[in-house]
């Protein structure tokens, strides 16, 4: 005996090519939430013309099935690899290079500043027992930051201080200044303040 095919229920809200497209809005946008999505797609009148309410739930199951999953964003700066970037690294290695073939005597001295905080701990962790959370201790008060400025050369590092707070361009001149105090010979002063 040949049984009946399953009917009733709910077909299908969105086709292949739906799909296709909702994966191409994320594919353009990393960043964007589900609930952005959702507005996007009942506002996309062109695409979804059928499409009057859709449930996060079902954008979710949508990006799963695709192998979609959410993962920590990482920022890269547009412009790292733009045309005028990508000239001024060149102008720089070209102005290094043509104080190597000078005839004057010269020695580079490369400066740079970072910042950081002696509370830092690490933002993920792993725990092997299911429910309790993976913990770390951390000091109650974060305390302020502190900037580091040095300067190296081919001798090793030749004049670094630390300060509580950020470096302002006072400050970064006094460094200088006193770096050039200190030197005996004649040299010209390659910077790099990242």
């Amino acid at each position: 005996m040949v049984g009946r095919p399953p009917q009733g229920g709910r077909k299908r809200l969105f086709t292949q090519q739906h799909e296709l497209a909702i994966i191409e809005m994320v594919r353009e946008n990393n960043a964007i939430q589900l609930r952005e999505l959702q507005q996007r797609i009942i506002a996309n009148r062109n695409i979804f013309n059928n499409i009057n309410r859709i449930s996060i739930s079902t954008l979710s199951r949508i990006l799963q099935k695709h192998t979609f999953r959410m993962k920590q964003l990482y920022r890269v700066p547009f412009e790292r690899n733009s045309v005028r970037v990508k000239d001024l690294r060149h102008d720089y290695v070209q102005t290094v290079l043509d104080f190597d073939a000078g005839e004057l005597p010269h020695e580079f001295f490369y400066v740079d500043e970072a910042g950081f905080n002696l509370a830092k701990t690490r933002r993920r962790g792993h725990n092997n027992v299911v429910g309790p959370r993976a913990v770390v201790n951390v000091p109650g008060q974060r305390g302020g930051n502190i900037t580091l400025c040095a300067a190296i050369s081919v001798q090793g590092v030749l004049r670094h201080r630390a300060t509580l707070g950020p470096y302002n361009t006072g400050q970064i001149i006094a460094f200088l200044d006193a770096l050039h105090a200190g030197q005996t010979t004649a040299a010209q002063v390659c910077c790099h303040l990242g």
